[in-house]
């Protein structure tokens, strides 16, 4: 299976059809419990896995499925290490908080790398778009695909920092400390990523932990329009082992003439959080 456009087109269709079931509930009355690792679940998580479960099963070749709502379903990568990984509600919390802020993630990967990505919110009706070898794309309501690239911070311009609304810590803080002049940006979800992807910031640094499905669809569209997705250790995020979930700490930047690895060269005794597959 090759990220073409006809497959781009098909998985923002699912992504689409998944949001609109999430749009659905979030404009009721809804409850919310939690996972066993004490992270929120409402029934829209539930009915928009439900979705992309069956649509992407549908596509050919069928591949395994790594999804956040059914992570012991997963059965690992086929023999061509290929699967797909699904996010089907990313940022519950602000799903909950209804402040807009939450999308839907789909990306394939392909020998650990995220080949294609789609990342939908539906509260806001943007859809972020990436294949390899097709460019990274913004579609509004109207459906037209708008090409997108990173921005080139300007030295001497303060920086443009996206961050996280509901995961903030000491580690960001001592992060701006070392950056510098700032303006910084509070967002939820995988959108984060994709503000760097269209210009709108500088860079995304996250130094807590996150999961596969929280970033894959992104990442892709990041390196699409010409940003990079970096572990502190200045390796590109990778997608080689599904069996552990949770990411490394990162960071997105889009171009500028920093030393990345220098400036995240302490963070790097901090160790990389790591959770299995249950």
């Amino acid at each position: 299976m090759h990220a073409s456009t006809g497959l781009l087109e098909q998985v923002e269709a699912i992504a689409r059809e998944a949001g609109a079931a999430i749009m659905k509930i979030y404009m009721r009355d809804f409850s919310s419990t939690q996972k066993e690792d004490e992270s929120p679940l409402t029934e829209a998580d539930t009915a928009a896995h439900e979705i992309i479960l069956r649509r992407l099963e549908n596509l050919q070749p069928a591949l395994p499925i790594l999804s956040e709502e059914a992570v012991g379903d997963f059965t690992g990568a086929d023999d061509g290490g290929r699967y797909w990984l699904v996010d089907p509600l990313d940022g519950t919390k602000e799903f909950i908080k209804h402040n807009g802020e939450f999308t839907v993630n789909i990306a394939l990967i392909v020998q650990g790398r995220a080949i294609l990505g789609v990342v939908y919110a539906p509260a806001l009706k943007v859809a972020y778009l990436a294949a390899e070898g097709s460019g990274a794309f913004k579609s509004g309501t109207d459906g037209k695909r708008v090409p997108i690239r990173v921005a080139e911070h300007k030295a001497g311009s303060p920086w443009r920092v996206v961050g996280s609304r509901s995961h903030a810590g000491d580690s960001l803080t001592e992060f701006l400390r070392r950056l510098g002049s700032h303006e910084l940006m509070p967002m939820g979800s995988s959108l984060k990523f994709c503000l760097v992807a269209d210009g709108t910031a500088d860079v995304y640094p996250r130094m807590g932990p996150t999961s596969l499905w929280d970033t894959a669809a992104a990442q892709c569209v990041v390196e699409r329009a010409g940003g990079r997705v970096i572990q502190l250790n200045g390796e590109p995020v990778s997608y080689a082992d599904p069996s552990a979930v949770l990411n490394p700490f990162f960071l997105v930047h889009g171009k500028s003439a920093v030393e990345w690895a220098e400036l995240l060269r302490d963070f790097n005794k901090q160790p990389a959080p790591k959770q299995s597959v249950a």
